[in-house]
């Protein structure tokens, strides 16, 4: 048995920063992951590392990077207020968001960005990742222009370099199994340490251990048939253990249960992420392609809004076609705008110099169907309207189901490709009631669990049905802040409350 002021339960986002944040009170602080080191990180590191935070000029963005005064002249940087996150989390969660959640996570986005660049946290512009040359100058898109420098990858390393320098210990292979729990109050964590039971006692937990994304049967329980069929994006080991540690305790079960983040995603992907291909398998370049099933049709519209606003839907629209698989198609007009990973080794994708030639190679789909399908789309677009790819430019189509709204773009000129999808899961909407000052747990009778902490995928009601992209990244870092302060104070403080 081994004794600690905090006790951490993952090793992704959330969880780091719930460590540095408890350190900061004072707290001997101990971190357990499941994985083994090399596997470490949680779904935090197969993130591309973009983060959706408030900030209304290129002057808040130089508090976490160094931007030029010829770049911050020669850019249009978007901007995020608080007024476009609250409608962006309003209007994709179908207005369900949690009022106090969602205010807490967007108050302290900001704040909490430049904390972490005061941990040692290094952020780059995202160029590459949601910004276009429009008419010879740069635009951002999406409100979202800074990233993580190395990802989601490069984020687990800075923050457990800031993690190690300030003491923490973190305890790899450690998988927690229940917590410690008198009837009162939390106690510690068991765990099996390499296949040995081992008990880690503190007077504050944090659970950090993402969703249940990993786990087919509980896919299949909550989401509905067919997820057991998704690919994992993210890590293998997020199987909902730290839900089940929670809800056998009394926790509060809370928000989207049956939601989840998807996207379209490589076909041929492994079943579980893979730290050295995952950038290889997205597919978020749909909104300049139409995207058709095994019927040769159509089923979205792929141009509703850029692609942060639609995949985690169009991932799910995807899984429910027969045989869960779609096909991109382009032709040669926008071919050289798709982003980067679409000429990464591990892709899918056939092509041709006509689309008769086209329809045969595409596995899967009828070929008459597909054929019929693109005649009518091709009449259909709005070609009087300019093709602009870096805003909405209302190039739309007019009188076929389902529309497209944006970037619409009749196929006529080869060579034609056709990208093959799936839907890749990243994690799931459902966790926890908590405070939202505090992040401690609240049972069934809406009453605070004493020494029990929740941050990161765990945390129920901020996301129904569909994500503004990015801002479960930042999620985790305000709320592991949050729960990393809350826990630590109140165990040094003498025990939990």
């Amino acid at each position: 048995m081994s004794k600690y002021d905090v006790v951490v339960v993952g090793k992704g986002n959330a969880a780091l920063c719930a460590a540095v944040s408890a350190r900061e009170q004072g707290a001997r602080v101990a971190v357990l992951e499941a994985a083994p080191e090399a596997e470490a990180g949680g779904n935090s590191r197969f993130s591309h590392g973009m983060l959706r935070f408030v900030y209304d000029s290129v002057e808040d963005l130089r508090k976490l990077v160094e931007i030029s005064d010829a770049e911050a002249a020669s850019t249009d940087w978007d901007s995020n207020s608080r007024d476009q996150y609250f409608d962006d989390m309003y209007r994709v969660t179908s207005y369900r968001t949690d009022p106090e959640l969602c205010e807490t996570l967007i108050t302290n986005s900001h704040p909490t960005m430049v904390w972490l660049r005061g941990k040692g946290v290094r952020f780059v512009p995202a160029y590459g990742g949601t910004s276009a040359v429009v008419n010879g100058r740069r635009k951002f898109f999406g409100h979202m222009a800074i990233e993580v420098s190395g990802g989601g990858e490069g984020l687990v390393q800075f923050l457990d370099a800031a993690a190690r320098k300030t003491g923490v210990e973190i305890f790899y292979e450690t998988r927690a199994v229940s917590l410690i729990y008198d009837g009162e109050r939390v106690l510690g964590v068991k765990a099996k340490q390499r296949g040995k039971p081992v008990e880690f006692r503190a007077a504050a937990v944090v659970l950090a251990c993402g969703g249940f994304e990993a786990n087919p049967e509980w896919r299949t329980r909550y989401l509905g048939p067919g997820w057991e069929l998704a690919k994992v994006r993210g890590t293998r080991f997020n199987m909902g253990e730290g839900l089940k540690m929670a809800l056998d305790i009394g926790a509060c079960p809370y928000g989207n249960w049956s939601g989840r983040h998807a996207t379209p995603w490589e076909r041929n992907a492994p079943e579980f992420g893979d730290y050295n291909l995952h950038d290889d398998f997205y597919r978020h370049s749909y909104p300049l392609s139409i995207m058709v099933n095994a019927q040769g049709k159509r089923f979205v519209d792929e141009g509703a809004d850029f692609f942060n606003f639609t995949y985690a839907q169009y991932g799910e629209a995807t899984l429910h076609q027969p045989g869960q698989f779609a096909w991109q198609v382009v032709d040669a007009k926008v071919r050289k705008l798709l982003r980067v990973e679409y000429d990464a080794k591990h892709v899918t994708k056939v092509s041709a110099d006509t689309l008769e030639a086209l329809a045969a190679k595409l596995e899967g789909v009828d070929p008459e169907g597909f054929l019929n399908t693109v005649r009518e789309f091709n009449a259909a677009v709005r070609t009087d309207i300019p093709l602009i790819h870096g805003v909405k430019d209302g190039r739309c189509t007019v009188g076929i189901d389902p529309p497209k709204t944006n970037w619409a773009n009749p196929l006529d000129t080869p060579p034609y490709e056709a990208f093959n999808t799936t839907c890749g899961i990243t994690f799931t909407f459902g966790g926890l009631r908590i405070n939202p000052q505090t992040a401690q747990v609240i049972d069934v009778n809406l009453s605070p669990i004493a020494g029990l902490y929740t941050a990161g995928e765990m945390v129920g009601g901020l996301f129904y049905f569909n994500y503004p992209s990015c801002a479960g990244l930042v999620s985790g870092a305000v709320f592991g802040k949050i729960a990393g302060a809350a826990a630590g104070k109140s165990a040094v403080a003498g025990g939990p409350t």
